[in-house]
């Protein structure tokens, strides 16, 4: 049955910063500017209308509850966006153009396949993999005469022969995915494992451990999923490339080295530097 949640006077949500800054890939923007996603077992159409966010969809538990946890709306990002302001006019200025950013609560699994694909891809051709992957192994959920997919659970994709993922579209990243489920399905408690892990350095050595996660998909899948660690400063071109030209100022930016920025984002923005690297990052690639 279809349920409702109006979120009212938010002034920290803004449906395309959230959904364009980079962490996710399961959401499709409307005609009429809202956004439609699948996440755990639920098909959910996010609307901003002014200040109040509406969300409208297929539950499988009560709407309220899955949008708070998923989307984080316990965090105080009035009061993070106040304290990073303070850091300089540069995180200042990102900040304002991201305002709406909120860094979702993702499925542990889910983020570990989905930034596996990721590398080394393109947005639009990582989604396309991703929902193929579901279509095909996933759990239909049918809403407003449309037909949406759950991602697949581990067994359920354990299905999948190599071959059967290289027909998907994931070239090179085949058996980086086959022998991840694999491990997963071997180790049944160890997603449970790493979402007990409190240790930054520990969780990010257990992480690299699958098949087709580097130390930037690593970093990826420790702020972006349920185990948010908010300290966490995953580096890509463009974040490399807006600390360069804002921080560092070397005139051959292929020599900033990572330990380089991680450095100066722990020095500048603390156990906040996840929050900070989403609004530089969406900053930098879009303003």
């Amino acid at each position: 049955m279809e349920q409702k949640y109006i979120l009212e006077n938010c002034l920290s949500f803004n449906p395309e910063h959230i959904f364009e800054c980079g962490q996710c890939f399961r959401w499709n923007k409307q005609e009429d500017k809202s956004y439609t996603g699948v996440f755990r077992k639920n098909v959910i159409n996010v609307k901003q209308d002014e200040q109040n966010i509406i969300f409208t969809g297929m539950c499988d538990k009560e709407i309220k509850e899955e949008c708070i946890k998923y989307f984080d709306l316990n965090r105080n990002y009035e009061n993070i966006k106040n304290k990073l302001s303070k850091v300089d006019n540069n995180l200042k200025n990102s900040i304002k153009y991201g305002s709406g950013i909120r860094i979702l609560n993702q499925d542990l699994w889910e983020t570990l396949i989905s930034f596996i694909i990721s590398a080394n891809n393109n947005i639009p051709r990582i989604k396309g993999i991703i929902e193929k992957i579901c279509e095909t192994y996933g759990n239909k959920i049918l809403w407003n005469e449309n037909e949406y997919y759950t991602f697949p659970t581990p067994e359920q994709l354990s299905r999948a022969s190599i071959q059967d993922l290289r027909n998907l579209g994931l070239g090179f990243r085949d058996v980086r995915i086959y022998e991840t489920t694999k491990i997963v399905i071997e180790n049944k408690h160890i997603l449970e494992l790493l979402k007990n892990e409190q240790n930054i350095d520990k969780l990010r050595e257990e992480l690299l451990k699958f098949p087709g996660v580097g130390p930037k998909v690593a970093d990826c899948i420790m702020l972006f999923s349920s185990l948010k660690k908010l300290e966490v400063f995953p580096i890509d071109v463009w974040v490399r490339r807006v600390m360069n030209e804002l921080y560092i100022k070397n005139i051959d930016e292929a020599k900033v080295n990572k330990k380089q920025i991680e450095d100066l984002a722990k020095q500048k923005y603390g156990n906040l530097a996840g929050i900070a690297q989403q609004y530089l990052f969406y900053w930098r690639r879009g303003a």
